[in-house]
């Protein structure tokens, strides 16, 4: 009786949830509102799936999306996971010593510490500006990497001269160039763009509101779930172990 119950609750179940999933689906379009990229790698745990928001501390758009993202912050499943990426190309307002601040400050494990922070000091006190915030001219002397050395000691505690060193780590030069590297194969033309698992890049022209930015991004991450939860079931391969080693022969 019980087992008969528990097949009735799980059949209703789904066949609530499948029109809802179907009205998702006609409602979100492959091509219009998202683009299917090239896949990429994730750097998530199994069974996350991975919402990365291509950005610049220097973008004034991308400050004024913060809110979004808070909203969409609060709005993810447990099993989604935010992840940020730098973008360089805007050389003329410093975005690639933007670029190298917080992947320095990722390496240092304080890049979460500061990330409303540096926003809040170029657009707000105007401690790292580019722009003049009451003309909004470009600024004449730029920030320099040096300036977000301290800015880091203020927000993080990080000695400056500690920061400037890691700065000018292989390790981070290389990130750089992986991060500019994966913004050109995700075929990212502006900031900022959201994509969802290394797979699906939204459209931002064809959302109207930042509701439906949340909405299609909970699409997207459900859309991917399944094969998430599947990959964190899969059993990690283990290496092959060596032969042993045959005893020397004697001479």
């Amino acid at each position: 009786m019980t087992r008969t119950l528990l097949a009735i609750a799980t059949l209703f179940a789904a066949t609530l949830i499948a029109p809802a999933q179907a009205q998702a689906q006609a409602r979100w379009v492959a091509g219009t509102h998202y683009s299917v990229i090239p896949t990429q790698r994730t750097n998530v745990a199994a069974g996350k799936v991975e919402v990365m928001e291509v950005f610049s501390y220097g973008c004034p758009a991308c400050n004024q999306f913060r809110p979004v993202m808070k909203q969409l912050k609060a709005a993810l499943p447990a099993n989604a996971q935010l992840v940020y990426l730098p973008a360089s190309w805007n050389t003329a307002e410093a975005w690639p010593m933007f670029q190298r601040a917080y992947l320095t400050a990722q390496s240092l494990g304080v890049a979460d510490k500061g990330h409303d922070a540096m926003f809040d000091a170029i657009w707000s006190t105007g401690e790292m500006a580019v722009t003049d915030l009451r003309t909004h001219a470009l600024k004449a002397k730029l920030p320099t990497i040096a300036d977000a050395g301290r800015f880091y000691q203020r927000v993080a505690g990080v000695k400056p001269a500690d920061f400037v060193a890691a700065s000018k780590s292989f390790s981070v030069d290389l990130k750089m160039r992986q991060a500019d590297g994966q913004i050109t194969a995700m075929q990212v033309s502006g900031t900022p763009t959201l994509v969802v698992n290394g797979k699906y890049r939204l459209n931002n022209d064809r959302l109207q509101t930042n509701q439906e930015i949340v909405d299609l991004v909970k699409f997207l991450v459900a859309k991917e779930t399944p094969a998430a939860s599947a990959a964190a079931l899969t059993p990690t391969a283990k290496p092959a172990a060596k032969p042993a080693a045959k005893p020397a022969a004697k001479p």
